[in-house]
């Protein structure tokens, strides 16, 4: 029902979103009396990328999800392509509570605060249940090591942004929950048909993959398949490139069944890291 609500209810714009670099506004979704908070971020929003000059950032968000879903994992929050008051856009459920306390209840899962999946410590080896990603420059004199959670929950994200070759993970696009869900958001910089890698969740970089992360990796391939039901709904929404670069990924992954380490041709950490 709720997704029912997402796709097809009166979107109502309550606010926006305002230390985004793209047009992202808080809204509800009401169809037979549900509400269902959610972020819209309206195609005419966007601000054109000199990288990704074909297609949208709103169906890249849209691919992300159904990818993530194709993989079995409940990582990115229910996302659909719709009309809005602003035009066409992504809308996505909202995780967390609302931005403000007039806007309607995010639900029962409530985001808490990330600070216990990343962390800046001293030295040069990473903490017991930490994995060590790389020195970060915290100003002139200051350095510190930045660390991840050695978390499954991360670890499924960390081969999620391989597979759709995300190029923006930081730290405040991780977004876990109370009852011990973990979502990850803003994914319209994926899909790119060159290695543009880029994320704080590096620790796991050449180990190998887990047996259950290889399972749904073969799942994938499979629903990418030449007139699945997957590969025909990818193309409504990214070129016949980006396609064909996420089957490569893919079968990469599964071929080598390692975590990628960074190419060196891009900048492998995002910055600001939140």
């Amino acid at each position: 029902m709720a997704d029912t609500a997402l796709a097809q209810g009166e979107l109502t714009v309550r606010g926006r979103i305002t230390d985004a670099s793209n047009a992202v506004l808080y809204a509800v979704a009401e169809l037979d009396g549900r509400s269902v908070p959610c972020v819209y971020k309206p195609v005419r929003g966007e601000r054109p990328l000199w990288d990704f000059p074909d297609g949208d950032l709103a169906s890249r968000e849209v691919a992300a999800y159904e990818v993530c879903r194709a993989l079995g994992w409940d990582l990115v929050p229910t996302t659909v392509l719709r009309d809005g008051p602003f035009g066409p856009g992504m809308c996505q459920r909202w995780i967390g509570p609302p931005p403000d306390d007039d806007a309607e209840p995010a639900g029962e899962a409530d985001a808490e605060e990330p600070d216990d999946l990343l962390s800046l410590v001293d030295g040069d080896t990473a903490p017991p249940g930490w994995k060590a990603v790389g020195h970060v420059q915290l100003d002139e004199d200051t350095t510190a090591l930045l660390v991840h959670r050695d978390d499954e929950r991360l670890r499924r994200v960390a081969a999620l942004d391989a597979v759709i070759n995300n190029g923006d993970r930081k730290g405040g696009h991780l977004l876990p929950v109370a009852d011990g869900g973990l979502y990850g958001i803003d994914h319209g910089v994926s899909f790119h048909t060159d290695n543009k890698l880029r994320t704080l969740l590096w620790g796991w970089a050449g180990e190998p993959l887990p047996d259950a992360v290889l399972t749904a990796l073969r799942g994938l391939d499979a629903a990418l398949a030449d007139g699945a039901p997957l590969a025909v709904r990818l193309r409504e929404l990214l070129t016949d490139a980006e396609i064909g670069a996420l089957r490569a990924r893919t079968s990469a992954l599964l071929r080598d069944g390692r975590h990628p380490l960074p190419s060196g041709e891009w900048p492998a950490i995002p910055w600001p890291l939140v």
